[in-house]
């Protein structure tokens, strides 16, 4: 079950962690796997929101957030591959099994590396997307040029969306919940779409 956060308490988190706490929770989610759960581009947003009142300094948030995320997924990266080849080693393992590094060859040979980025901003995806690719044996250059890309466009991006809007509607934050429930279910709108297409085929193959 994906963790759904208490909306009430993000501002409140976000504001009493600070700086440090915003980065080492975004390098968390994007680069310890079982992490996952936490709400980062709601965290980046409402960071960037109350750095439109002041309670941050937003150039110091953007670099700081973008170098977490960047950092995150490195990390995410090479424990995909110092530790993957380890997991595959038996047919069965708990977490593991060895069609998972076939299965994330495939989605990176359909996608491209383009998926890099585009996992950045689908919850639970953008903690697992790193480690897979470290595990598939993705080339660290090409991985750290979409890795640098896709977190300025969700790290720097999300956070800025945040400041602009409240620069541009200063009575925003009085509608932080519904904006922010929003941003978790238009997040969470492609995993339904894969969980869809291959309940569809599942079902397809049943009845053939």
């Amino acid at each position: 079950m994906a963790y759904i956060p208490d909306l009430g308490n993000i501002e409140t988190f976000v504001r009493a962690v600070g700086y440090p706490g915003l980065f080492a929770a975004v390098f968390a989610e994007t680069g310890i796997f079982f992490m996952f759960f936490l709400p980062g581009s709601s965290m980046l947003f409402t960071a960037g929101l109350l750095a439109s009142h002041g309670i941050f300094n937003v150039w110091v948030l953007l670099p700081l957030i973008t170098f977490a995320a960047i950092l995150g997924d490195s990390t995410g990266y090479w424990f995909g591959t110092k530790v993957g080849p380890a997991l595959f080693k038996r047919e069965d393992s708990r977490f593991f099994r060895k069609s998972h590094v076939e299965k994330t060859r495939a989605f990176y040979e359909k996608h491209g590396v383009l998926a890099i980025v585009l996992a950045r901003f689908v919850p639970i995806v953008r903690t697992f997307a790193p480690i897979l690719a470290g595990v598939a044996g993705m080339r660290y250059r090409t991985f750290l040029t979409y890795n640098i890309a896709g977190g300025i466009l969700w790290g720097a991006g999300i956070t800025f969306s945040g400041y602009f809007l409240g620069q541009t509607f200063p009575q925003v934050d009085h509608y932080i919940t519904p904006i922010i429930l929003v941003i978790i279910i238009t997040s969470f709108i492609p995993l339904l779409k894969e969980w869809y297409k291959h309940y569809a085929k599942k079902t397809e193959d049943t009845a053939v």
